[in-house]
């Protein structure tokens, strides 16, 4: 996979160096380029941004270096070629961090992971004109996204977040190819559900044991045991996730479970927390 990260920031992508998306790309797994949009610039300040037609606060980044920047870009990927061999076009997704956008999720970390190229906007200031997202969307898949409900000083953060998320998931990247088939939020579950607690050893540490199913050996109460945890952290930190599951995402031991946690069955097979567990 190719990751293209045209920002003004070069070196907060530093991160991207270490760990394991520093470790793929070291291995030739991953292709990550980052670009100083200021390159793109042709005054003595290397100015990238200005007043808001309208007024009101702040600057808004201007279209012409953005549009240089991006044409550049995909210029470069035309002439590498893609799966159809040298010379072929191939289009990226070009992703566009903003507070305004869809909300980034695990299900569409798996289906950029799928895609093979990236190209990623990180933007400053009051955002980018308008007009570039508009210009690229005729010929590009563009997908906006926030990564939370909450305003940054610029969209590099988000990107080293969603990097890291779609990184992860790609072949050899783990070490453990099996490791985010359990993530919370990973696709293909029963049901989306955070993920329970963690134990390693020692088994003792400062009075605390581990529980002892972990040590049982027995595979299917562990399983068990695992899911019910599941359960019980979800309740408490993300009712909504269980709230908006239909019946069949739950088996037997499931709504023996959720019933013990305060959650009652509806007419229409979902559950819904009783007052008396919300106020508990």
């Amino acid at each position: 996979m190719r990751l293209d990260i045209v920002t003004i920031f070069p070196e907060y992508l530093e991160p991207l160096n270490v760990s394991l998306v520093g470790k793929a790309r070291a291995r030739g797994d991953l292709d990550v380029r980052v670009h100083d949009l200021r390159a793109w610039t042709h005054d003595r300040h290397h100015t990238v941004d200005d007043t808001p037609y309208g007024g009101g606060p702040g600057m808004v980044m201007k279209p012409d270096p953005w549009g240089e920047a991006l044409d550049a870009v995909l210029e470069s990927g035309t002439a590498e070629g893609g799966a159809e061999g040298p010379g072929q076009p191939v289009q990226p997704v070009l992703v566009v961090p903003t507070p305004s956008g869809r909300p980034f999720t695990q299900e569409l970390a798996v289906e950029l992971s799928g895609k093979p190229w990236l190209v990623f906007t990180p933007a400053r200031y009051e955002g980018i004109d308008r007009r570039v997202i508009d210009e690229y969307a005729e010929r590009l898949d563009v997908r906006e996204v926030s990564i939370g409900d909450y305003v940054l000083a610029g969209g590099e953060a988000p990107v080293l977040v969603m990097v890291e998320a779609v990184a992860r998931l790609l072949p050899g990247v783990l070490g453990n190819a099996e490791s985010h088939r359990d993530d919370s939020f990973a696709p293909g579950a029963m049901a989306d559900l955070l993920e329970g607690p963690v134990y390693t050893k020692p088994p003792e540490w400062r009075g605390r044991d581990i529980p002892e199913v972990l040590v049982s050996g027995h595979h299917g109460k562990i399983a068990r045991w695992r899911r019910d945890q599941a359960l019980a952290r979800t309740t408490a930190h993300r009712p909504d996730l269980i709230g908006r599951c239909g019946p069949e995402a739950f088996d037997k031991h499931d709504r023996a479970t959720l019933e013990e946690l305060g959650w009652r069955q509806g007419t229409d097979g979902r559950f819904w927390l009783s007052g008396e567990a919300v106020e508990e």
